[in-house]
């Protein structure tokens, strides 16, 4: 373990300022499984000075017009942008991913979250409509709705924060966030800009700590009347119940068990290589990643063979290593709890062709400690069965067969979840028909994860509730009213 001389001591920050905290949680880095982080184990009291701070800088920061706080965002983006690099090694340290994969995805994804919506917030119209023969005119007029309470998720800790925080204060709100605590240290590296972008104090304010009591403070406090939360379906109960008596707005992005449906008629030289992908990047631990993949009798047994083949040759190793594919998972425990799935589909009869069991990881020697899992392909699994039920949020896809369309499209909507899908077919008509039928909040064909931000994300059933988005943000982060004068 490192010495405590070492450890980064993370400070919350609240109306401008870093503040300690009474207490601290260990935070490791998953690729040696070393303490290397303290993070404040915040609770009521940080939340209530973190609150007042927010609800002080509301009036100024609610009042500046929608240019102004637009200059301030791509202003912010610009600074992220010029420490992409150091926030990149920061978000592969404290999550486990690969250090390419924060430098190609996590950290521009965050500067383009506020680029994105400083555009965006210049280009909302509202309504208006008149009774010329009564002598009545109608407008609508969208107002920010106060202080926003922001809870992000681990697995793109600064990309999830920042998709929530710059729609937010592009609105006109102020902010108390939380992000999760195993992964902190990108936040608290953000905070260190506010200033510097022009971002008044109290206008966002970052409260570090757990979601039993943090997380629980911000969404039981009266003064926050709107909380957005990403994570899992088990705590959004939990949070709809507890904010339920305040009649809070509520955004909850949640869970997926993530479909693909290959027919056979599909490009595999292009599906094979993006669906190990949409099966493993970010080590499976993307809500949107795959993790039932359905493919057509015809060609499964290629499928598979092809999948197997290119899944064995995803290399995981130090997230520091530019040439590898995979990092860590972000914890012990979550690691043992992926495992046990893999175990358990082994103890129904299933067959783990690569993986997980089947085959040895060789690490160096730093990393003999940390989170670290194998690509892992199960088949011959009933869709009864928990891997096929159950979100894992790991490196582990399955792999089944089916007969027809019809078939295909009833399973694949069995689950609980309905997030996102992915079709594979040459046939146009097959594809619209699909995506049409298809319980999913997306649904991307003959490709995964290509994101226009403008359009609605989020999903059906036990995935979520709302949807954001340029529109769809803009209309959760503010409150709208229809003014009629009588002329």
């Amino acid at each position: 373990m490192s010495s405590s001389k070492t450890l980064l001591v993370l400070e919350n920050f609240i109306a401008g300022k870093f503040v300690p905290c009474s207490s601290y949680i260990d935070s490791y880095n998953p690729s040696t499984g070393d303490v290397y982080c303290r993070v404040p184990d915040s609770g009521k009291e940080e939340v209530e000075a973190a609150v007042r701070a927010a609800k002080d800088a509301f009036p100024i920061w609610s009042s500046k017009s929608p240019l102004e706080r637009s200059q301030i965002l791509n202003k912010l983006a610009d600074l992220i942008e010029h420490d992409l690099e150091v926030f990149a090694q920061a978000e592969s340290k404290d999550q486990g991913k690969t250090i390419t994969f924060a430098r190609t995805v996590d950290i521009p994804r965050a500067v383009y979250n506020f680029r994105f919506f400083a555009s965006s917030i210049l280009h909302h119209t509202t309504e208006c409509t008149e009774m010329a023969a009564m002598g009545y005119l109608h407008y609508t007029s969208r107002t920010p709705v106060g202080i926003a309470g922001l809870i992000s998720p681990w697995n793109l800790p600064l990309y999830l924060l920042t998709w929530k925080i710059a729609p937010a204060i592009a609105c006109g709100n102020t902010v108390v966030a939380k992000p999760s605590e195993m992964t902190s240290v990108t936040a608290w590296m953000l905070c260190k800009l506010f200033e510097k972008a022009g971002i008044s104090h109290g206008v966002v304010n970052m409260v570090f700590g757990t979601g039993s009591k943090a997380g629980e403070a911000i969404v039981c406090h009266p003064d926050v009347p709107l909380i957005s939360f990403t994570g899992s379906t088990l705590t959004a109960q939990r949070i709809t119940e507890k904010s339920a008596p305040h009649c809070k707005k509520l955004s909850l992005e949640l869970g997926g068990k993530n479909p693909a449906l290959v027919f056979d008629d599909a490009d595999l030289n292009q599906c094979i290589p993006a669906t190990v992908r949409s099966s493993f990047a970010n080590q499976g631990e993307i809500c949107l990643c795959t993790s039932r993949i359905f493919v057509q009798k015809g060609i499964y047994n290629e499928f598979l063979k092809r999948f197997v083949e290119e899944t064995k040759k995803w290399k995981v190793g130090s997230p520091s290593d530019p040439t590898v594919d995979m990092g860590a998972l972000i914890s012990k425990e979550h690691l043992e709890k992926v495992r046990n799935y893999v175990k358990k589909a082994q103890a129904e009869g299933a067959r783990i062709l690569c993986g997980e069991g089947v085959d040895s990881l060789a690490l160096s020697a730093g990393n003999q400690k940390g989170y670290f899992m194998l690509p892992t392909v199960i088949t011959e699994i009933k869709d009864e069965s928990c891997c096929m039920q159950e979100e894992i949020f790991g490196p582990v896809t399955c792999v089944v067969a089916f007969d027809t369309e019809e078939e295909a499209i009833e399973r694949a909507n069995g689950v609980k979840y309905g997030l996102a899908a992915t079709v594979w077919s040459s046939n146009v008509s097959r594809v619209h028909r699909v995506a049409q039928r298809l319980q999913s909040g997306l649904v991307w064909t003959n490709c995964w994860l290509v994101r226009d931000l403008n359009l609605p994300f989020g999903g059906m059933k036990a995935s979520g509730v709302g949807r954001e988005g340029a529109k769809d943000s803009y209309e959760f982060f503010t409150e709208i009213k229809t003014i009629t004068i009588k002329h």
